[in-house]
């Protein structure tokens, strides 16, 4: 398995992704959607999470395709953004047909990212424009790192960040993650320098420092996030939203399958992961456009390339993420000149 070309979700032919954020809202959102509909599910593991017609992505419910994703910040108020994307695709006359009735399907999740030093007084709820802008913005190319629904994202001790990665297997399949990284864990080991996903790392696409040679690790929960935002109630201020998509040809079932699989990439990139005060949540996504022999063997090695490739996209979201003033965290790159000399290697 090797990184495809752009070694981002949208190395799956057909998707497309878009971003839209405030600087000084310190938040937005993130837009995945195609020229046409397709096949998706959900599986969610953290114990707070914030969504919009996931029950619709169960494997015995009737709609079984969707018009787009979205990745949004702003607590229940992020999930506007989904609105604001309907509205797009319905101007577009492209949605669900009931008759002669249009409805665009939007399933979206959102993460917490009200209290991270952003100007949260507005009059009107932003999420709704942000939405349409991501979507209207969408492209094969996008920005990682402090932007879309990860721009005002935080882990335990560095900012977060949006990221994304992808895997061509061996029969030619392709398998991307994208995610917004806003976990109560932290992404990197004690000392702050290795990164937990290391082990995964290709081509030093996060920095290539290589796995912490200490022992005994994770013990010990330390969390500058804490400290800054809320530390009376630190389980309500997280989550780590993703999206993991094939070109495989899978059903809604095997979709959730996938899903479930690369929870796995968030347990090997964030610790701790899937806390009852985080959100987590991975959709599963197949275009459709290439059939696969096999349901069983070829179907477990595309969970495992989506997990391999969840945990790299979530070490890419914060080893990207650029500072902003007002800044609650540092981001990774602060943390001395040589890891700042590192962002050259991307």
């Amino acid at each position: 398995m090797t990184p495809g070309p752009k070694n981002l979700i949208t190395d799956v032919p057909g998707l497309l992704v878009g971003n839209a954020q405030d600087d000084a809202l310190k938040s937005g959102a993130t837009v995945l959607t195609s020229d046409s509909p397709f096949m998706a599910s959900v599986h969610v593991m953290g114990g707070a999470p914030g969504t919009r017609e996931t029950d619709l992505l169960a494997a015995d419910k009737s709609v079984d395709r969707v018009d787009a994703l979205v990745l949004s910040g702003g607590s229940a108020f992020g999930l506007d953004a989904c609105a604001g994307v309907s509205d797009s695709l319905y101007a577009r006359r492209r949605g669900f047909q009931v008759g002669r009735a249009i409805v665009p399907i939007v399933p979206g999740a959102i993460l917490f990212d009200l209290l991270n030093g952003g100007a949260k007084d507005w009059d009107d709820n932003p999420y709704r424009a942000l939405g349409r802008r991501a979507f209207e913005s969408a492209s094969d190319q996008f920005d990682l790192g402090s932007s879309g629904a990860g721009t005002g994202a935080l882990t335990a001790m560095h900012k977060g960040g949006l990221g994304s990665a992808s895997l061509v297997l061996d029969n030619g399949v392709t398998v991307g993650a994208l995610v917004a990284a806003n976990p109560l864990g932290s992404v990197t080991t004690p000392g702050d320098r290795h990164f937990w996903a290391a082990p995964f790392e290709i081509d030093r696409e996060f920095g290539g420092r290589g796995t912490d040679p200490a022992t005994g690790l994770g013990r010990q929960v330390i969390s500058r996030k804490v400290q800054v935002m809320h530390p009376a109630e630190p389980d309500k201020t997280n989550t780590t939203i993703a999206i993991v998509a094939t070109d495989a040809a899978l059903t809604k079932s095997q979709c959730q399958r996938v899903a479930v699989a690369a929870h796995d990439g968030i347990s090997r990139a964030i610790v701790p992961a899937h806390t009852p005060g985080d959100g987590d949540l991975v959709f599963g996504v197949s275009t459709g456009a290439r059939e696969i022999r096999s349901t069983g063997p070829e179907l477990g090695m595309i969970g495992h390339a989506a997990s391999i490739c969840l945990a790299r996209a979530i070490a890419r979201a914060v080893y990207l993420a650029t500072p902003a003033e007002g800044d609650l965290l540092p981001c990774w790159s602060q943390q001395d000149g040589a890891a700042a000399a590192d962002l050259g290697s991307v």
